[in-house]
């Protein structure tokens, strides 16, 4: 999948990736809270990458990782006011610069790769980590676009995120690749469905999501 393809044909699948990635930012997010608060940021950058790399994928085009960057903010958004939190609050504010700045990482790294890296899983993974190892040391600049500064290491200076660097660098070493193939599996699955399908599959999709987001903060 070197060429371009139109943002027609695969909006559908933008639309189901930026839901499910919504989605996942509350859940995942929320179980990895639970159990390793400390690296659950750096283990988020990874899965951020993977649909950005699907994304990116399906589309060739900056406006693919865009599009379903912008599903994210929105669930963001949603999962805000679900619990009453301002935008201007660090659980808010924070993750939407790191999901803008992770989309950025990715796109000035990918070009720098040759197709034929980007066709191995190798070269994959190189891509995941190049872009995590980029996003997290994009991250210590959040104060200066939120006004919030990033979280440090517990009686250190050092930001969390250039801390479990490590952690994020290997995550999205696994995920970009699987993130790459599962767009170009589905993109075969999506094409024996009918013009009507393609559309209310999406639809319902995004409409489970938001749902399956509201029930996991009201229960």
């Amino acid at each position: 999948m070197s060429h371009k393809t139109s943002l027609s044909t695969s909006l559908g699948f933008l639309v189901v990736a930026g839901s499910v990635w919504g989605l996942s930012e509350a859940g995942l997010g929320l179980a990895l809270a639970a159990c390793a608060k400390a690296v659950s940021g750096s283990i988020m950058t990874g899965v951020a990458l993977f649909f950005i790399a699907a994304a990116w994928t399906r589309t060739k085009r900056v406006a693919g990782p865009a599009i379903v960057i912008g599903f994210a903010l929105a669930f963001k958004l949603i999962d805000a006011l679900l619990l009453g939190l301002p935008i201007k609050h660090g659980a808010v504010a924070n993750p939407i610069y790191a999901f803008v700045t992770e989309g950025i990482a990715f796109m000035v790294i990918v070009p720098f790769l040759a197709e034929a890296w980007r066709s191995r899983t190798v070269g994959r993974a190189f891509l995941g980590g190049a872009s995590a190892l980029f996003a997290v040391n994009l991250f210590p600049f959040v104060k200066i676009a939120t006004g919030i500064p990033a979280c440090v290491v517990p009686g250190g200076t050092m930001p969390m995120a250039l801390y479990y660097a490590p952690v994020a660098v290997a995550a999205a070493a696994i995920l970009v690749p699987l993130g790459i193939l599962a767009a170009e599996r589905t993109a075969a699955l999506e094409s024996r469905l009918r013009a009507a399908a393609r559309i209310l599959v999406p639809a319902a999709a995004a409409a489970l999501c938001l749902a399956a987001q509201v029930l996991l903060r009201l229960v």
